[in-house]
């Protein structure tokens, strides 16, 4: 386990508290960031239908299958006693088994928060689940409950957070290296991708995002690899993750010289970046980080460009995607905390000249305003 058993029963006893505020009896966790969170369990099982049962008093109890309870043994802080399989079989029925396994715990008939909002419970099985549990528990949505706990990191979680930042650091020079004209784009994933196993880290919540050509317009990972043109641009986005924890990352490089134009669109970038970063201090919402960055890029002539989006929470998050809540958009009242650990990605695609030039880092919120984590310069790459 990562974590102290003490910080573990402090968040634990956190979210206890915060459920008692709501009126709720306990909640059904199908988040693998929840379960990570409160018991260290981490597993890919997630996949499969598993839930961890967190009354309002006593002790979590986790449902999974035969092949993930090693799994909870090794590294949660779960015993024997709090693990429950299911059993694979023809018309296997887990959601049941949920059932009795609330009612066993006293839970039946009360007000139950349920997450939702995770890849942990499809709508397959939130169907299978509300008709088992039919009208004997009341459940309620809570997909905020341990997701706001968890916005505001500890020590050791930031440390974290830090070692991650190192990694990308090191995938982003990795990368550079081999990148040149004629570079495979495979090659260049697989120097950046190194780095990070090398540096003892992990696979990131997604995959690393690789776009040359016409496809450095693009900020989604898509299967085939190209080679890089004698001219030619790269867009990349990554994240090193360390204990799950990840600290992601943005370039646009230039294979030959660059142009005026992407001169002047890695000025934009860069001045965005740096304007996101002064309006990050406690107490500022989410939505004056992204007026900052509108109105640099606006100011730029280039409103078209830009997206709709200037970043979003970092933490210890799983497939199918590193994103964690919340959001810079427009109008975001949410405010800011110290302890709170961001992406910024100012991301400009023009179409009219097809040209990408993108530029992000994370960063952490103290007291003070904020803290860069990445170590790179911000002047641009022309290979």
């Amino acid at each position: 386990m990562h974590f102290t058993t003490e910080e573990f029963s402090r968040r634990t006893a956190n979210v206890q508290a915060d459920l008692k505020d709501r009126g709720l009896s306990g909640v059904l966790l199908f988040a693998p960031e929840s379960h990570y969170y409160l018991t260290g369990y981490d597993t890919f099982g997630f996949a499969m239908f598993q839930c961890l049962v967190l009354p309002a008093e006593g002790q979590a109890h986790l449902l999974t299958r035969e092949p993930d309870r090693r799994q909870a043994q090794l590294t949660s802080t779960l015993t024997d006693d709090q693990i429950h399989i299911w059993v694979d079989k023809i018309a296997a029925d887990p959601y049941t088994g949920l059932l009795n396994l609330i009612t066993d715990l006293g839970l039946a008939g009360k007000k139950l928060g349920i997450e939702t909002q995770t890849a942990g419970l499809t709508a397959w099985h939130w169907q299978q689940l509300t008709l088992s549990m039919g009208n004997k528990v009341s459940l309620t949505e809570a997909s905020d409950l341990v997701r706001l706990r968890r916005r505001v990191k500890s020590a050791t979680e930031i440390d974290y957070t830090r070692r991650a930042a190192v990694l990308s650091d090191d995938a982003l020079s990795a990368g550079i290296s081999v990148t040149r004209a004629g570079a495979f784009e495979g090659e260049i994933l697989a120097a950046m991708q190194g780095a990070v196993f090398k540096g003892g880290g992990d696979y990131a919540g997604n995959e690393f995002i690789i776009g040359s050509g016409d496809a450095a317009l693009l900020c989604r990972y898509f299967s085939g690899r190209r080679h890089l043109d004698p001219v030619d641009q790269l867009t990349l986005e990554w994240s090193g993750a360390y204990r799950r924890y990840h600290a992601a990352m943005m370039r646009t490089l230039v294979i030959g010289s660059a142009t005026v134009k992407q001169q002047k669109m890695h000025e934009a970038a860069v001045q965005a970046l740096e304007a996101c970063e002064a309006a990050i201090k406690p107490g500022n919402t989410m939505g004056q980080v992204f007026d900052a960055h509108a109105r640099v890029f606006d100011k730029h002539g280039l409103t078209h460009a830009r997206m709709n989006a200037c970043g979003y929470g970092m933490g210890a998050i799983y497939n199918p995607i590193w994103v964690d809540f919340p959001m810079f958009y427009e109008g975001n009242p949410l405010v800011m905390d110290a302890g709170n650990v961001f992406f910024l990605h100012m991301i400009l695609m023009d179409s009219d000249s097809n040209y990408a030039m993108c530029w992000g880092h994370s960063v952490l919120v103290t007291e003070q305003g904020v803290e860069r984590l990445s170590q790179h310069s911000l002047d641009l790459v022309e290979l």
